[in-house]
C-alpha cells in the first residue's frame, strides 16, 4: 500500500472488522499496515467504532516519530517487524478468546490443521512473557516470529502477520480455529500432528504459491 489516506482508512475499517468478529474486545490489540518507509497504526486506547481515517496516527519506522495522536503502546513491535521482515506489510495484534487461552497455558500450538500448518509455519512459538510496550516484549516476541507468521505471547495474546492486511486478518483468523481444535483435541486423548518436515514444505509451497497473489492486495 502506498497512499497514505488509503493506509488510514484500511486500518480504521480492519479495527472495526476484529470487534466485529470478536478478535478483539474494547480498546485492545492494534492494527498497522507499511507505507514505503512509514506505518500507519491505530491509536493508543481508542474505541474503535468512535474513530476517523485522519485519527490513525502514521509513525517513521526508522526514528519511531509519528504524526498525529499518540500511536499503539506497542508501536516499537510493529516497527521490528517490519524492519525485519521485509516481506510483510500489516501486523494485527490480538486477544481472541483460544489463542489467549494457549497463552495462559504457555502451550506451543502444534502442527495439527493444515490450513494453520501453511499459512502460519510448522508451529506457532509462545513467546515468554514480558510486561507490555517493553523493549523485552520486542525482543521475545521477535524470536518466536522468527520462520513464523504468528506467534502468541504469553498471558497476553497473539500477534499476526501478513503481506496485506487481508492476510493479517486470515492469519488471525485461522489461529483462533487451530487453538480452538487443539484445546478441544486435548479432551478427546490428545491432538495428533502432522510429521514436521511435511508441516514445513506446506508453509513454504503455501508462501511461493500465494506470494503474487497477496502482493497484489
Amino acid at each position: 500500500m502506498s497512499d497514505i489516506g488509503a493506509a488510514r482508512e484500511a486500518v480504521r475499517q480492519m479495527g472495526l472488522r476484529l470487534v466485529e468478529t470478536g478478535l478483539v474486545v474494547g480498546t485492545w490489540g492494534n492494527v498497522s499496515v507499511r507505507v514505503g518507509d512509514r506505518m500507519v497504526v491505530t491509536p493508543s486506547g481508542a474505541d474503535y467504532a468512535a474513530l476517523a481515517a485522519e485519527d490513525m496516527p502514521v509513525v517513521d519506522l526508522a526514528t519511531g516519530e509519528w504524526e498525529g495522536p499518540k500511536p499503539s503502546s506497542e508501536r516499537d513491535l510493529h516497527r521490528a517487524v517490519y524492519l525485519e521482515r521485509r516481506e510483510i506489510n500489516a501486523v494485527i495484534h490480538a486477544h481472541s478468546p483460544n489463542a489467549s487461552t494457549l497463552a495462559a497455558a504457555r502451550r506451543e500450538l502444534p502442527p495439527i490443521l493444515d490450513d494453520v500448518t501453511q499459512l502460519i509455519g510448522p508451529s506457532v512459538r509462545v513467546a515468554d512473557y514480558a510486561l507490555p510496550s517493553t523493549k523485552k516484549i520486542v525482543r521475545v516476541t521477535m524470536k518466536a516470529l522468527q520462520g513464523r507468521m504468528a506467534a502468541l505471547m504469553a498471558n497476553h495474546g497473539a500477534v499476526c502477520l501478513g503481506r496485506s492486511l487481508d492476510e493479517a486478518l486470515l492469519c488471525c483468523q485461522v489461529l483462533e480455529k487451530g487453538c480452538k481444535a487443539f484445546i478441544e483435541a486435548e479432551f478427546l486423548g490428545g491432538a495428533k500432528g502432522i510429521n514436521k518436515f511435511e508441516a514445513w514444505v506446506m508453509h513454504q509451497v503455501f508462501l511461493k504459491k500465494y506470494s503474487k497473489q497477496w502482493d497484489k492486495k
